[in-house]
């Protein structure tokens, strides 16, 4: 009886261990909106051709898969440099003991199957974007490439993978011409690269102990900064550009307008990872995603209703 206990409690422990490994509650409030604006996208600019069905559901869960995938092997190859630092140790499951790195390797692995099966029931478009987001899911951290060791090709790999293909996988659902939607793309891309630099600054003393030669060691952290703002800017301009295009509902700017307020009800002192906010850019990360989130939900029931 007492070895029975202890088994329950050690698969237990390693069930757990694997769910905090997926780390979907980081992913899961950019993976969802980015996945339902690309088939948003995909009726208003085809309106003749196109018309939202299952298939939402299943890029979207095939998405997240992937998404969770990138992370899994991203702190699985990361344990060593994390064991460097208490809470980043205590924050990484296989640093940690809860689970060992072959378990995680496996669980990928069966993850991102999962995913290429539902991509591939999705439609061959978005077969090819998934392929790739996977490919880039695992060269991104994986010790043998390790795409994020390498200046400007980290940012690139980065916004690619956990913004522009994940949007562009939603809109491949339904069409495979994206024409003028393409500066959607971009635009997303450059709030993922803010994204990717603003990681890069926070844990900038970490990854130089840890001989990470990543774009903000080489840069600085001024530049990086600079560069950081500079790219929200042209994500920025990108939306208006595309608003002039016709590719948005104008109806959907009463969404941030009417819950513009949470930025002062809600004022966290943290970021989307939930670590110290480096600045003001970081304390409203959570709440513009929740307001991102809100509004291609409703745009998503307004073209199910139309």
């Amino acid at each position: 009886m007492k070895q029975d206990t202890t088994l329950n409690r050690s698969l237990q422990t390693r069930a757990v261990g694997l769910l905090r490994l997926s780390r979907w509650k980081e992913h899961i409030l950019f993976t969802v909106p980015l996945t339902v604006l690309g088939a948003n996208m995909a009726e208003t600019y085809r309106p003749e051709s196109v018309t939202l069905n299952w298939h939402i559901l299943t890029v979207t869960v095939a998405n997240i898969l992937a998404v969770t995938c990138a992370f899994m092997v991203n702190d699985i190859e990361d344990a060593p440099d994390d064991a460097r630092e208490a809470a980043r140790a205590a924050r990484n499951p296989v640093t940690c003991g809860e689970v060992s790195s072959h378990e995680g390797w496996l669980a990928a692995i069966l993850i991102s199957l999962l995913s290429l099966a539902l991509y591939a029931w999705v439609s061959r478009a978005a077969f090819g974007v998934g392929v790739l987001t996977l490919a880039l899911s695992y060269l991104y951290s994986w010790r043998v490439v390790r795409l994020k060791a390498y200046p400007v090709v980290d940012v690139a790999s980065h916004a690619l993978m956990l913004s522009s293909l994940l949007f562009l996988a939603g809109y491949y659902a339904y069409d495979d011409t994206p024409g003028s939607v393409w500066l959607v793309a971009l635009g997303v891309g450059l709030v993922s690269v803010y994204g990717q630099l603003y990681n890069q600054l926070r844990d900038y003393d970490m990854d130089r102990a840890a001989g990470l030669h990543n774009t903000a060691s080489i840069l600085g952290p001024t530049t990086t900064r600079r560069l950081m703002y500079g790219s929200i800017g042209l994500a920025v301009l990108c939306l208006l550009i595309t608003v002039q295009l016709g590719l948005w509902p104008l109806w959907l700017i009463l969404v941030p307008a009417l819950m513009a307020p949470l930025f002062f009800v809600f004022r966290p002192n943290t970021d989307m990872r939930g670590t110290e906010a480096i600045d003001a850019s970081g304390r409203i990360q959570l709440g513009s995603m929740l307001i991102a989130n809100v509004a291609v939900l409703i745009w998503l029931v307004a073209n199910l209703l139309s």
